[in-house]
C-alpha cells in the first residue's frame, strides 16, 4: 500500500510538473509577468515562428505619427453602436497593440499576445501561418494595403439636407446612406487621408536626341526598397549610396519619341507617311511626395550563378538623422544661364547619378548649409557622422533657420534579420517611448533590454523606420 501511494504521488508530481512547464512555455515565468521593469516596453509572445510579426509591431509602435493617425482613423468606430464588431477592424486591433507596446495602455504585463492580429488578417483573406518562416517587409505591405482597403470600404454618411455635399460629383447613390434616429455625425476628412507611410515617386523621361521631356509620371509607395550596389574597395557602404543608386539615371533604348516623329514629319513634303522615330530615353526617379513616416527596406536577397537565393550580410552605414532634400523632386522652372552652367558642372562631377552607377554624393548636390554636417552615412573626410551619432543631439540647433533642411528625419526603429535565406530570426532596436535623448531598446520576442545608440548604428539593418522632424524654419 505504501508503494502504491508513493507511485500515485509520483504520477501527480509529474502531471504538476508538466502543467507548470506548459504554463511557462505559453506565458513565460509567472513571477516575471506581474510587473514590467521601468523604462522598458512589453515583449511579444512567440506563437511559433512569429518573430517577423513581433519585430514589425515593435518597429511600428515606435512611430508616434502612425499611432496618432490610427487614433483618428478609428474615431468613426467609437461613434457607432455596434461595439462587438470592433474586433473585425484591422485598424482597431492594430491600434490597441501599438498603444500597449508604446506604454499608452494601462498594462503591467511584460509579455503580450498578438494572435488577435493574425486572426483579423485571416478575416481579411490573408492566410498567414504562424508556423512558417515569413518576411517582416512583406507583412508591412500586407498591413498598409489592408488599411487602405478598410478605408475604401467605409461608406460616407451624408445628411439628406446637406445640399452642398449631395451636389458633389463624387457622391453617388451607393455612397449615400440615411439615419432615422440619433444625431448625424459630420463626415471627417481623415477617411480620405492616406496613412503616414504613403509617398509618391516621380518618373522623369527625357529623349537623348531632341531633349524632349515626357510628362512626369507619379507612382505611390509605402516603403522605399533599396538595392545595395556593388561595394568599392576601401570605402564603406552607406545609406546615401543606396539612395543615390535608387534614383540614378538609366538609359531606356528603343522608345518611340513623339517629338522626334513630329520633327521628322515636318521635314517631309507631299504628306508621305513615316515610321515612328525610336530613340533612347534617359529615365530618372525622384521622390515627389515624402511621407511623414519613412520605411526603408534594404534588399539583402541576391542570386548565385546557379539560381539559388543568397543573403547579403554586408553592413550599410546609416545615421540617427537622415536628410532627404537632395532626393526630392522639384518642378523645373526658368533658370538663368549661370544656373544652368552650374547644374551642368555639378552633374559632370557626380558619378552617383550617371549611367546607373552608384557613387559618393557630391557637395554640389547638398542643400545650402548642409554640405558637411548632414551627410547620411560615414565619411572618411568629414566628422559629420560622429556629430549625428552623438546621443540626444539635434543638429538643427547648430545652424541658422534659413539653412535648416526641409526634409529631416530621425531614426525611430531598426529591424534586423539574423540567419540566412532559409531560416533565421528577427529582432528590433527601437526608441524607448517617452524617453528624452536617445534611450534605445533591444527586443527579441519576449526579451527586452536596454541598448546604446552605438549598438543600434552597428546593426546590419533590414528595415529602417524614420519619422520626419520639423525645425524652427517650418
Amino acid at each position: 500500500g505504501r508503494h502504491r501511494a508513493m507511485r500515485s504521488w509520483g504520477v501527480l508530481g509529474g502531471a504538476a510538473a508538466a502543467l507548470a512547464a506548459g504554463i511557462y512555455v505559453l506565458w513565460g515565468p509567472i513571477t516575471g509577468r506581474k510587473r514590467r521593469r521601468r523604462g522598458l516596453v512589453p515583449g511579444l509572445l512567440n506563437l511559433g515562428n512569429t518573430c517577423f510579426m513581433n519585430s514589425l509591431l515593435q518597429g511600428l509602435s515606435s512611430c508616434p505619427s502612425f499611432i496618432r493617425w490610427l487614433e483618428e482613423f478609428t474615431a468613426q468606430y467609437r461613434t457607432e453602436q455596434e461595439k462587438p464588431q470592433e474586433h473585425q477592424y484591422l485598424s482597431v486591433t492594430l491600434l490597441q497593440l501599438l498603444r500597449a507596446l508604446s506604454c499608452q495602455e494601462v498594462t503591467e504585463d511584460d509579455v503580450l499576445d498578438a494572435s488577435c492580429l493574425l486572426e483579423v488578417l485571416r478575416m481579411n483573406r490573408w492566410q498567414i501561418s504562424s508556423f512558417e518562416e515569413q518576411d517582416a517587409h512583406e507583412l508591412f505591405h500586407v498591413l498598409t494595403s489592408s488599411l487602405e482597403d478598410e478605408r475604401d470600404r467605409q461608406p460616407r454618411v451624408t445628411h439628406l439636407f446637406d445640399v452642398h455635399s449631395l451636389e458633389q460629383p463624387e457622391i453617388t447613390q451607393k455612397q449615400i446612406s440615411c439615419r432615422t434616429r440619433g444625431s448625424l455625425p459630420t463626415v471627417s476628412n481623415h477617411w480620405k487621408s492616406q496613412h503616414p507611410f504613403h509617398g509618391r515617386l516621380t518618373s522623369n523621361m527625357v529623349c537623348k536626341h531632341c531633349e524632349h521631356q515626357s510628362p512626369v509620371r507619379f507612382d505611390t509607395f509605402d516603403s522605399l526598397s533599396l538595392s545595395i550596389p556593388a561595394a568599392v574597395w576601401g570605402r564603406p557602404m552607406t545609406l546615401d549610396h543606396c539612395l543615390h543608386h535608387f534614383i540614378s539615371s538609366e538609359s531606356v533604348k528603343d522608345v518611340v519619341c513623339d517629338n522626334c516623329t513630329k520633327i521628322q514629319a515636318e521635314g517631309i513634303l507631299n504628306g508621305q507617311s513615316i515610321e515612328n522615330q525610336r530613340t533612347t530615353f534617359v529615365k530618372q526617379l525622384k521622390l515627389g511626395k515624402l511621407p511623414q513616416c519613412l520605411c526603408i527596406h534594404l534588399q539583402r536577397l541576391s542570386w548565385s550563378n546557379q539560381g539559388t537565393p543568397l543573403k547579403r550580410h554586408e553592413h550599410v552605414q546609416f545615421n540617427e538623422f537622415l536628410v532627404m532634400d537632395i532626393y526630392k523632386y522639384r518642378v523645373p522652372g526658368p533658370k538663368s544661364s549661370q544656373e544652368q552652367l552650374s547644374r551642368k558642372n555639378s552633374e559632370e562631377i557626380t558619378p552617383g547619378i550617371k549611367d546607373g552607377r552608384a557613387g559618393k554624393p557630391s557637395d554640389a548636390e547638398q542643400p545650402a548649409g548642409t554640405k558637411p554636417l548632414f551627410m547620411n552615412g560615414a565619411s572618411s573626410t568629414s566628422s559629420s557622422s560622429s556629430f549625428l551619432m552623438s546621443p540626444g543631439t539635434f543638429p538643427l540647433a547648430a545652424f541658422p533657420e534659413c539653412r535648416a533642411p526641409l526634409y529631416l528625419y530621425r531614426l525611430m526603429a531598426v529591424v534586423v534579420h539574423h540567419g540566412d535565406m532559409h531560416s533565421g530570426h528577427f529582432v528590433t532596436f527601437r526608441r524607448a517611448p517617452g524617453a528624452r535623448g536617445s534611450q534605445w531598446l533591444w527586443i527579441s520576442d519576449e526579451s527586452v533590454r536596454r541598448a546604446s545608440l552605438h549598438e543600434v548604428l552597428a546593426a546590419s539593418a533590414y528595415l529602417l523606420f524614420y519619422e520626419r522632424v520639423h525645425g524652427r524654419a517650418q
